[in-house]
């Protein structure tokens, strides 16, 4: 028969072809079949027909035959009889496939055969392993069909076979990346990865060698990642190999960052440092490629060995660089994950682990502690003044402080210790496996705080920073992490109290505080709750005329118990809280309606201006909070301004710019509020669309004694005036200020000069 083949549905299962294969292998089959028949129905012109047709078939590379009803070939072209062994067809004709192959080879196809003879209808399409394999495996696409006589009685079966190795192989090949490629989606591990990207490619080249290498992070050598056919101790001695100009196929490519491929290991000079070594082992050439990222950066490398002499061909250099682009996909997608993995618990700025590390470690380390009787001392420690740096130096100068100071403190602590920032300029420090002695763990922090406020030089400046510190120890001070944290953090804060950089170890009194403190917090939710705030409203007065032409509004708590509350308690109880948004949205609400109100009661129309917090700045939707107050109060915008201090603004200048165009476009006017006390560039402050600047009442405060505050609350106000910005001082008082003021050009004043905060009614009467 045709280069008979394995027709076992295990392995390959008959199915129908599809496309250009399967109709070009009916139309043949189906011509030859006709051709056939009548060959046999007619006398005449015999010899003519016979010398036709074998001619025709003996052109087809495909197999073509015809057989009997007991499978005897009858006719077969030549690609069928050299295949199947013989010179001449005659040495074919008679003979069964039983009498060629191996019984179990062929009892499938003997069946289908039978099944066509049986029933009359041709098989077209049939997928079947060939039962010549030519030194390797070969797949046919076969078509029988009834072959009949000129009754229409089925004489016999006509076949065509085509071979469709390389095919086969594409889809193997495809199916095979689409494996590899799920396997990456999967996470799977490399190493298994690597192992079954290299058996596809063996399976695709019969006697060649696969091997992966990894470039190590500091990209001086590779060690080994699979070489599942290369021998054990060639990997061994491979493995740690150090990349260079001469260093076998593999490190030469990784070194150059290109493609070496060695025809002879034995005579090219980039192996004969190790010739003799690899000798011993049979490889002859070597092909390897880099395996790069996606941005081009060499990751390691992808070789194919084999033990005869020679370079890759076109199709082993292509499924080459298949395999070190599918690689370099898979290494990148697990560096991700790793670093995706890292981000999650640890610092992005520091690279300190984070609070979500901490927490999965600590419960560990005080279990291990309580089992060894040991002590766990844990720290909180705050930077002293890092808002100051941040605001003179900038946040690049912040950035740059965290990681130094990170670094001095993990050059003080074992790797058992472990050092996390929590935010901000926030860290915790914990110390284990320490004896029963407070001393000790004073004296290690107390180290640590020393380290910190060594010299240093940022952004060209020479300076120290010092550190507060809160110092609890497990058993005596907490049991659980939660204690430990909450009691160091109120240890803390008492080293803050008392004049900060110094290390405070907690006491029963702190316990106390920090209590009262938690007290507050929850009084103070509770207030937002039941709606205990109201504002008052200090005038504005404008020296010229005498009259008011704007207020600010002032947050007020009436407490149930303690009376009224002042905003210098209020804010940083909100700012620790989380509360400060909620509470600033109510005073935005509250002050928008409350103008809109006097101005319904036929009072003189003003403006009403609010101190926005650098958190409520920050928010996405801050602009649309501000649109929603103006639209449900009535309010015209032009009768609203927010008051922004430079050190918010300061914090994303462009950000912060853009937010404030945005609010310039609705009509409400800017103002930069405690003017000089911040940090600002005047070429940042040329490009703010603010209408007013706000001199603070540090500088006003004693004037005209001080000539100091005199020359700079002059010089802001000429600045303002070249600015062409409106300008007004806050926290006048006396007449020699209000003097001082208007000679200097500054007619708009806030104070007590001209009124104290008074409630609504009482600036109702004011105005009118």
């Amino acid at each position: 028969m045709t280069k008979n083949l394995d027709y076992s549905r295990k392995e390959s299962g008959a199915r129908v072809a599809s496309n250009d294969d399967t109709q070009r292998l009916m139309a043949a089959s189906q011509r030859l079949a006709a051709e056939v028949s009548r060959l046999f129905a007619s006398e005449p012109d015999i010899a003519d027909r016979h010398y036709w047709l074998e001619t025709m078939v003996n052109h087809v590379p495909d197999y073509i035959y015809a057989k009997d009803l007991e499978g005897r070939f009858l006719i077969a072209n030549r690609a069928t009889v050299t295949d199947n062994g013989f010179e001449e067809m005659q040495d074919l004709i008679g003979k069964t496939d039983y009498d060629l192959h191996p019984a179990e080879m062929v009892s499938h196809m003997a069946a289908t055969e039978r099944q066509v003879i049986e029933t009359g209808k041709p098989i077209f399409g049939m997928e079947e392993r060939a039962f010549v394999s030519k030194g390797y495996e070969r797949w046919l696409m076969t078509s029988k069909v009834p072959l009949r006589n000129k009754h229409g009685a089925t004489i016999g079966i006509v076949g065509v076979s085509r071979d469709i190795t390389d095919r086969k192989k594409a889809e193997r090949l495809l199916l095979g990346q689409a494996r590899l490629l799920e396997m990456i989606a999967k996470s799977t591990p490399l190493v298994d990865f690597f192992n079954e990207l290299i058996l596809l490619i063996e399976a695709h080249l019969p006697g060649i060698l696969g091997s992966i290498l990894l470039l190590s992070e500091d990209g001086r050598h590779l060690s080994t990642g699979a070489a599942p056919g290369l021998d054990k101790v060639y990997c061994e001695a491979v493995h740690g190999i150090e990349i260079g100009p001469k260093a076998g196929s593999c490190g030469t490519a990784a070194w150059r960052g290109e493609p070496v491929f060695v025809a002879d290991i034995l005579s090219d000079p980039l192996w004969e440092d190790v010739v003799e070594f690899v000798r011993l082992f049979g490889y002859r050439s070597c092909w390897s490629t880099p395996i790069r990222s996606y941005q081009g950066k060499v990751l390691g490398t992808f070789a194919l060995y084999s033990r005869e002499v020679g370079v890759p061909s076109a199709e082993q250099n292509e499924l080459i660089s298949m395999a070190a682009h599918l690689a370099g996909i898979a290494i990148e997608r697990r560096q991700s994950e790793e670093r995706i993995q890292f981000m999650a618990h640890h610092d992005a700025l520091t690279g300190l682990p984070n609070r979500v590390l901490f927490d999965e470690r600590v419960a560990s380390a005080l279990q291990q502690a309580r089992a060894a009787g040991q002590s766990v001392a844990l720290a909180f420690l705050d930077l002293d003044n890092f808002k100051l740096i941040n605001d003179t130096l900038g946040h690049h100068a912040g950035d740059e402080l965290l990681r130094l100071v990170a670094g001095r403190m993990l050059a003080c602590v074992r790797k058992s210790d472990m050092i996390v920032r929590v935010g901000g300029d926030e860290f915790i420090i914990l110390l284990t496996g320490l004896p029963p002695d407070s001393g000790i763990v004073t004296s290690r922090l107390e180290n640590i705080r020393a380290a910190i406020g060594a010299p240093l030089v940022l952004s060209g400046r020479s300076l120290q920073v010092s550190c507060s510190m809160g110092v609890v120890c497990y058993p005596d001070h907490g049991q659980t992490a939660t204690d430990l944290l909450a009691n160091a953090d109120a240890a803390m804060y008492r080293a803050k109290e008392v004049g900060r950089n110094n290390l405070q170890l907690f006491d029963a009194e702190m316990a106390k505080k920090a209590h009262e403190r938690l007290l507050r917090h929850e009084e103070l939710r509770d207030a937002v709750a039941r709606g205990e705030f109201l504002l008052h409203y200090q005038p504005q007065m404008n020296l010229k005329t005498g009259r008011i032409f704007a207020a600010e509004s002032l947050l007020r708590w009436q407490h149930p118990e303690r009376g009224l509350i002042s905003p210098a308690e209020i804010i940083p109880l909100a700012e620790e809280t989380g509360l400060i948004v909620p509470i600033g949205d109510w005073v935005l609400n509250e002050a928008c309606r409350q103008n809109k109100a006097w101005q319904e009661a036929g009072l003189p129309p003003i403006v009403v201006s609010v101190n926005v917090s650098a958190r409520q700045f920050r928010e996405r939707n801050w602009v649309s909070r501000v649109a929603e107050a103006l639209a449900e109060s009535g309010l015209e915008a032009r009768y609203l301004e927010l008051e922004l201090t430079e050190s918010l603004i300061m914090r994303d200048v462009g950000a912060a710019i853009a937010t404030m165009h945005e609010l310039q476009a609705l009509g409400v006017h800017l103002a930069i509020d405690d003017f000089g006390t911040g940090y600002s560039s005047l070429s940042a402050l040329k490009s703010f669309p603010v209408r007013r600047l706000k001199i603070d009442r540090s500088f006003v405060q004693d004037i005209p004694g001080n000539d100091d505050d005199k020359a700079i609350t002059g010089a802001i106000i000429s600045l303002a005036q070249k600015l062409q910005i409106e300008v007004i001082a806050e926290g006048v008082e006396t007449q020699a200020q209000v003097d001082f003021l208007r000679a200097s050009g500054c007619h708009d004043v806030q104070g007590y000069f001209v009124s104290r905060p008074v409630t609504p009614a009482a600036l109702a009467t004011l105005l009118a």
